[in-house]
């Protein structure tokens, strides 16, 4: 194979796994690092926090390869991911299914070099979650709840990480991380709705019929009902608040973008989650750092 095939073959790759798209890996990133520095008073181990960071870029990239294998037949259907490498039959199905396992091999890699035997075996149910996902949106009503369990599983971990155990202000941030990706992910679905309905797949927007956006905004309330509970129990002050009112400020801006249904708004307040993950997180981050 010439040099030339091989760059085109790794670039077809690249856009499997989304690289040219990160807010999939920022969204799946930013509740890890809540749970990284909640875990560790503030104080996070810094070998744990780079192989988190490359662990999510992994999983994340590894979701997006099952998820357009899943995808293969109804993505030729909808305007926006027709010409994906797998659907525009660019990239076959073995090399699709040969690059997950590659991607969760050296994910579970990273696992070993931590050498945590807790780590070990609850990523086991990550890649799991992962895998399975995608074809969740076949028969659950709201699968957007499942992602939000799969990208929230670096939380458990992360505290596995560091505590060699996971108490319950884990779950509960898992919790919150469910509820967020609810919100975030029902913005993205009302982009493909019209879509979605046509081939029938099931999403939470489809689900939420006419109430969509009060959905949305109950998501979004009770995620940050459920982070503040965590800081509580952490004994966080103003720094942690000031965090946490900046996400529900530009919550309230979403509102005013989804309110009118229209696909670019709705996916403009899909990727502006990004800014509301890291809003929680420097909040966090500057609650330690001032103590």
């Amino acid at each position: 194979m010439s040099l030339a095939a091989i760059k085109e073959r790794l670039n077809l790759y690249e856009k499997l796994m989304r690289l040219d798209k990160p807010i999939g890996t920022l969204l799946l990133l930013w509740p890890t690092l809540w749970a990284l520095w909640l875990s560790s008073n503030g104080q996070p181990d810094w070998v744990v926090v780079w192989v988190f960071a490359l662990g999510t870029l992994l999983m994340r990239s590894a979701g997006c390869v099952i998820n357009d294998y899943a995808d293969r037949d109804f993505d030729k259907h909808v305007e926006r991911t027709r010409e994906r490498p797998l659907t525009a039959g660019r990239v076959s199905t073995r090399e699709a299914l040969a690059l997950f396992a590659f991607l969760c091999l050296l994910a579970f890699v990273l696992v070993l070099v931590l050498g945590k035997p807790l780590v070990i075996w609850l990523s086991i149910p990550a890649v799991f979650l992962a895998a399975s996902y995608p074809f969740t949106k076949r028969f659950f009503a709201i699968p957007q709840a499942y992602l939000g369990i799969a990208f929230g599983f670096g939380i458990p971990m992360a505290y596995a990480a560091h505590l060699g155990s996971v108490p319950a202000e884990a779950w509960l941030l898992l919790l919150a991380n469910v509820f967020w990706a609810v919100a975030y992910d029902t913005e993205y679905a009302m982009v493909d709705r019209n879509d979605d309905l046509r081939i029938g797949i099931k999403t939470s927007a489809i689900t939420f019929g006419r109430f969509d956006v009060a959905a949305v905004m109950l998501c979004y309330a009770a995620t940050l009902v459920l982070v503040a509970r965590v800081g509580a129990a952490y004994g966080m002050g103003w720094p942690f608040l000031a965090g946490l009112a900046a996400a529900a400020l530009m919550m309230g801006v979403h509102y005013t973008w989804i309110r009118g249904r229209e696909r670019m708004a709705c996916f403009k307040a899909f990727l502006h989650n990004n800014w509301v993950g890291g809003s929680i997180f420097a909040g966090i981050a500057l609650d330690f750092l001032l103590r």
